[in-house]
């Protein structure tokens, strides 16, 4: 017995669905109820719960994460430097 499904994609982005072929059944559908906001006011974690249930305690201090951060931001703005020195089109980020 085959577990495999052809499925019809019909629709765009949030919209787009795919339906079995042979029975006709939506298999596939986005749930806008899931979706995120793009831009979060605050954005806040809390690791007390993960170490209260699991031991877990995070390995790298707040200050390497924002060290690691920054050089990766720098990284890509050096390459996006040269590319765009060399004439290749580049991202405008806007965070």
């Amino acid at each position: 017995m085959s577990l495999r499904r052809r499925l019809d994609w019909s629709g765009r982005g949030a919209d787009e669905r795919g339906v079995d072929t042979k029975s006709g059944r939506t298999i596939v559908k986005i749930d806008r109820r899931y979706f995120r906001p793009t831009e979060v006011e605050t954005l806040l974690g809390d690791a007390s719960k993960a170490n209260k249930k699991l031991g877990w305690k995070p390995q790298t201090s707040f200050e390497t994460l924002v060290e690691e951060m920054v050089t990766e931001d720098l990284g890509l703005a050096r390459r996006d430097a040269l590319m765009a020195h060399e004439g290749f089109k580049t991202y405008q980020y806007r965070e």
